[in-house]
């Protein structure tokens, strides 16, 4: 079982924090003039997506914890499980609508998508850094038209309503920043 000293901690790292699986959003070292220092640290709850801010002691230590990540294909939507495949055993891995829920509006069947283990369990989906998806409902774009400083909404295949400039139409096929959730180009 390998420590880590919360000063040593660093955006990615994932620790045990209160009984739960946390990753490291951003840390900061903050030695006030009077008084102990501390590290401020936003950190993820890995299991419930939760995002928290709060004060260490930097000379505490943590269980680190290795994630590990596999590329699977999302296969299909079975009542309320959403199912991966392993590109390279066909295992099928099961996960619920909590587990998936921040993917969602960025992947598509038949997608390949990082999957988070811990300990041998699924836990999370990661979707591809780009996506390319369909617009299925959009207001067309009039020439000319710049009161809206040259975008308007448009609804994707997975539902996702996202801002695009007045050239895109309905069936255009677009690629998407899933970091942030914004157009990048038209296919």
């Amino acid at each position: 079982m390998e420590m880590i000293n919360a000063i040593d901690l660093r955006a990615g790292h994932a620790f045990e924090y209160n009984n739960s699986i946390w990753q490291v959003l951003d840390q900061n070292f903050m030695k006030p003039g009077k008084g102990n220092a501390v590290m401020r640290v936003r950190m993820k709850d890995l299991k419930s997506g939760s995002i928290i801010e709060t004060t260490l002691n930097p000379n505490a230590k943590f269980k680190k914890c290795i994630i590990d990540k596999k590329e699977m294909l999302f296969s299909y939507v079975d009542g309320d499980a959403y199912v991966f495949m392993d590109n390279e055993t066909y295992e099928q891995v099961p996960l619920n609508h909590d587990q998936v829920e921040d993917a969602l509006s960025f992947i598509t069947e038949n997608m390949n998508c990082t999957i988070q283990f811990y300990k041998g369990e699924a836990f999370s989906v990661e979707p591809p850094t780009f996506v390319e998806l369909n617009i299925v409902e959009c207001e067309p774009g009039v020439q000319g038209d710049t009161s809206k400083a040259g975008n308007k909404p448009a609804k994707l295949e997975t539902g996702l309503v996202l801002q695009v400039p007045l050239f895109v139409n309905n069936g255009d096929r677009i690629r998407i920043d899933t970091r942030t959730g914004t157009y990048m180009e038209r296919l």
